[in-house]
């Protein structure tokens, strides 16, 4: 894993750099338009801390443990939170999340309009999820088209992350595959504060734009929620390092 992600580092500067040496972007390049890109804010912090700032913002949520119906009927009152992330497949890290077939069935029960991420299905946790399978969506186990190829289901939805693809070959056939398939696509990262986050941003903006992309500006991770941050949708980056 580690060797795909620095190979993704070289390829990705490789393609910044000839872009840029031939004057063109990343969508003239591949004929197409880069439009203004959607962004929901991903966190761990109460949202409606940042409500009180932004009310128009949206939310990619980690789930937690102690989640419980209460909960997750003020987060659907708060009618802002799009996609849960469900953290299935993370081992030995401090946001994994053990599969719970009785989370999962109240969070599809009282989310009923929100995207379900990497969700595990074995276990009795595919049961808890029947009736939500059109919204289930998967990012960690995601490193090629084979690895989508492989899923026990055909999802409608997917968290493309750019560096998990290790080279512009894979990512681009994925994106082709799920264009071809109708599968809705949006846009994460892996702690891109650098030239990485508008390069995300820029792979956003010409493939999913109105995507539930979190991508968000990285002044996003450098503080506690307040007000004069840049809101949704998000032109389409510009400069050194942005394709």
């Amino acid at each position: 894993m580690a060797e795909g992600y620095r190979r993704w580092a070289f390829e990705s500067a490789a393609l910044d750099l000839a872009l840029r040496q031939n004057e063109v972007g990343l969508g003239q390049a591949l004929g197409r338009e880069e439009r203004p890109v959607r962004f929901v804010v991903s966190t761990r912090a109460d949202p409606e801390r940042w409500l009180e700032f932004a009310p128009g913002l949206e939310f990619k949520l980690d789930a937690e443990k102690d989640w419980d119906r209460t909960l997750l009927r003020r987060l659907r009152e708060l009618g802002r939170v799009r996609v849960v992330d469900l953290k299935a497949y993370y081992r030995g890290t401090s946001v994994d999340l053990a599969p719970d077939p009785e989370l999962y069935r109240a969070l599809a029960e009282e989310l009923p309009d929100v995207i379900i991420e990497d969700a595990w299905l074995e276990d009795g946790c595919r049961e808890a999820l029947a009736g939500a399978e059109d919204r289930l969506s998967f990012d960690a186990p995601i490193h090629s088209l084979a690895d989508l190829d492989g899923l026990p289901l055909e999802p409608l939805w997917l968290n493309v992350k750019p560096s998990r693809f290790g080279t512009i070959r894979g990512l681009l056939e994925t994106i082709e595959a799920c264009e071809q398939r109708g599968i809705r696509m949006y846009g994460g990262g892996q702690y891109e504060l650098g030239p990485g986050r508008p390069q995300i941003q820029r792979l956003a903006s010409v493939f999913y734009p109105d995507g539930l992309n979190d991508v968000a500006p990285s002044v996003y991770n450098e503080g506690e929620p307040r007000a004069g941050l840049p809101q949704s949708p998000l032109a389409a980056p510009s400069g050194e390092g942005s394709y």
